[in-house]
């Protein structure tokens, strides 16, 4: 042994053996590198995990990612085997959403990351046991922004082991984000003012005739007083006013100073004998209808002790206080006459004063005056509409399918009466259904100066939030409750832009609209959506087909959804791109029917 060491080592051997001592060498040291490579990379545990990575469960709620309010919340849960998290490892697992989908440049919008702990190390996390496994729960939410409809949910992860680190492959995660909420409809409404018009109107006539003590003679001075006079000119001038007198009462009374029998005999008199006179009055006038005794009602009332009541109240006679109380003490007639005979002075300005207003009959021509026709109305208001009072004026503008006819009165209203909000209002109400926001806003504003009514509140409401200003909306809307049902319903539509599905449901809820079925179903409730469109007047447009399409997939009935997008593309052909995207229908991408629409 010994002499082959020397041997090798001999000066003389050296030059013959030093070219295969240095190749040697080199081989040896590729073999030591190579089998520390092999060592260190045996000893990465990241290496394992990479190797094993699909034993980790991701799960992601919804998933599709779905839209709320304005922003996409991503819920996501982990859970990690057993023998799997190595002790060292820290793992930082990023949410990242890239959209449009199938863009070469994306847009991508990383969320909060997850950092993970193996149980040996200190720091901020969520540790993981090697032994047991584990899981974390994580939540985050994003502002919805455009494209994110066909969004990919994508976890990236990069784990480190001391000083060294190893990205694991990317892992989709969630596809699509439903935008069904974007569907709601901005048909705000708007509040028109009612007019007041009634076209037939009470126009009675009422005048007394007097008498003397104990007497039913109608007197000719009487006939000659001024409430009679103008009885007589009503009488023969309501035909050309357009006043019909229907009938005439008459009631006639007798003071209360003498025997009560005596007393409801002359009251019964004095009601025939004013009937006369009146019939006469008609006969002279020419007018048939009022020389007819079927035409009047006559009735003697005997003793007027309410209107001897009512006089004492008004009059400054001595004693009034005590007569009013006498009154009020005694029941009986007889009894309370002879009360007051007994405050004898007293009496005396009674009589002078008081009795002889209540010996009278007191006759009612009970009347009615015909309003214009439509006709007359709809003429008058686009020709002379000076002509004409408000009401009129407003009931008119009813008349006409034309909104820049209706528009013309409304500022005939405005210009005549400006100090009555209606006019400028149902101008603002013309303006917003020609969608012209800035005039509407500006009429409405003229009406809120005139008056504080709530709906006109309600209608700036409207035209705020079709500007885009929803938080002003809200404050005109609180202003305007008790103006009706609109005002309900205009908040329902914030309220399904805002994500408060339940609450939008409630408002929105006297109105079987497609808005209602939206609400119904974005709060879960697909039967309640199907059930309000096959109720609503829509029901065979387009969008409310298509929204029961998405109904009948949340139910489970992918045929029932075909048949309904079947319907509302034949209606809508444009509707074919949105369904492409639409991630209510992700289930359906691989359905023949549902590539022979999209197709």
């Amino acid at each position: 042994m010994r002499h082959i060491q020397i041997e090798f080592l001999n000066i003389k051997n050296i030059r013959y053996f030093w070219p295969n001592f240095i190749s040697i060498m080199k081989i040896t040291n590729v073999f030591f590198y190579l089998v520390g490579v092999v060592l260190l990379v045996g000893c990465n545990p990241l290496n394992k995990m990479v190797k094993n990575q699909a034993l980790v469960k991701y799960e992601v709620a919804p998933n599709p990612l779905t839209l709320k309010g304005e922003e996409v919340a991503v819920t996501i849960s982990g859970k990690f085997p057993p023998e799997y998290f190595n002790k060292k490892v820290m793992a930082e697992v990023t949410p990242v959403l890239k959209y449009p989908a199938n863009s070469e440049t994306p847009t991508v919008k990383k969320l909060k990351p997850i950092v993970l702990l193996g149980e040996a190390l200190e720091g901020e996390g969520k540790k993981i046991s090697y032994e047991k496994g584990g899981s974390f729960n994580y939540t985050d939410k994003v502002k919805y922004e455009k494209d994110m409809e066909t969004a990919v949910l994508v976890f990236e992860t990069v784990g480190t082991f001391k000083k060294k680190t190893k990205a694991l492959e990317d892992k989709k995660a969630a596809d699509g984000t439903i935008i069904t909420q974007l569907l709601v409809k901005g048909d705000e409404k708007v509040i028109i003012a009612k007019d007041k018009f009634v076209r037939v109107t009470p126009a009675n006539f009422t005048a007394d005739i007097n008498y003397l003590v104990n007497s039913p003679v109608v007197r000719s001075q009487e006939l000659r007083a001024d409430d009679i006079k103008n009885m007589n000119s009503f009488i023969d001038s309501a035909e050309e006013k357009r006043i019909v007198v229907k009938k005439i009462d008459v009631s006639a009374y007798a003071s209360p100073d003498g025997e009560l029998l005596k007393n409801q005999n002359l009251a019964s008199n004095r009601a025939k004998s004013a009937v006369k006179a009146v019939q006469k009055m008609y006969k002279k006038l020419k007018k048939e209808a009022g020389q007819s005794d079927e035409f009047y009602t006559a009735e003697g009332k005997g003793e007027d002790w309410e209107g001897f009541r009512a006089a004492m109240e008004a009059s400054n006679i001595e004693d009034r206080d005590l007569i009013i109380r006498i009154l009020k003490m005694y029941e009986d007639v007889e009894k309370r006459e002879k009360e007051i005979k007994n405050l004898s002075k007293t009496y005396v300005a009674i009589s002078r004063d008081i009795m002889p207003k209540l010996r009278r009959s007191l006759i009612t021509l009970q009347a009615e005056k015909t309003g214009f026709s439509d006709e007359e109305l709809k003429n008058l208001s686009s020709n002379s509409p000076e002509m004409l009072n408000q009401e009129e004026l407003l009931k008119a503008a009813t008349l006409f399918d034309d909104m820049n006819k209706k528009l013309a009165i409304y500022k005939a209203v405005s210009k005549q009466f400006p100090n009555d909000w209606r006019g400028f209002n149902n101008a603002g109400y013309v303006y917003f259904m020609q969608n012209k926001l800035s005039d509407a806003k500006a009429e409405f504003e003229k009406a809120l100066a005139v008056s504080k009514e709530p709906a006109i509140n309600n209608n700036l409401g409207a035209v705020a939030r079709l500007m885009g200003d929803n938080e002003k909306a809200k404050e005109y809307y609180g202003k305007a409750n008790g103006a009706g049902n609109e005002v309900s319903y205009n908040k329902g539509i914030i309220d399904v832009m805002e994500g408060n599905y339940t609450s939008a449901v409630s408002n929105l809820s006297n109105y079987k609209s497609f808005n209602l079925a939206l609400a119904q179903l974005l709060n879960a409730n697909p039967d309640a959506a199907l059930k309000t469109l096959e109720a609503s007047k829509n029901k065979d447009e387009a969008m409310s087909l298509y929204l029961k399409a998405i109904a009948s997939m949340r139910k489970g009935n992918s045929d029932a959804a075909i048949t309904s997008l079947g319907k509302a593309i034949a209606k809508d052909g444009s509707l074919k791109s949105k369904l492409k995207k639409d991630a209510e229908f992700i289930k359906l991408r691989d359905n023949a029917g549902f590539t022979s629409l999209v197709n």
